[in-house]
């Protein structure tokens, strides 16, 4: 059976591991937790650059109402183009 932490859990388990004497893989397999999850997890609260808006698969908005334009001469004429990888584009427009 899987079990779930949190953030909190994972960086206690990741302190306890340092403070041991050790390897990362002696210590899941005592704790009977996931080498690949704790390295994982490891990396993810060492590197400050991986944060819950990068990747981490929590959605993420961006207003785009400052695309829409204050006059009324410029209308509402946008078009946006979204890359999902893989050659997907996804195009929204409006043009008046």
């Amino acid at each position: 059976m899987r079990k779930h932490r949190t953030i909190e859990q994972w960086q206690v388990l990741v302190d306890q591991q340092i403070g041991s004497s050790l390897s990362a893989m002696q210590f899941c397999k005592q704790e009977h937790i996931g080498y690949a999850s704790f390295c994982n997890w490891r990396k993810r609260l060492s590197d400050p650059s991986t944060d819950d808006s990068t990747g981490s698969g929590e959605p993420g908005f961006l207003d785009l109402s400052s695309l829409m334009g204050t006059s009324q001469s410029s209308g509402p004429g946008w078009n946006i183009v979204l890359s999902l990888g893989n050659g997907v584009e996804l195009r929204l427009s409006q043009n008046g």
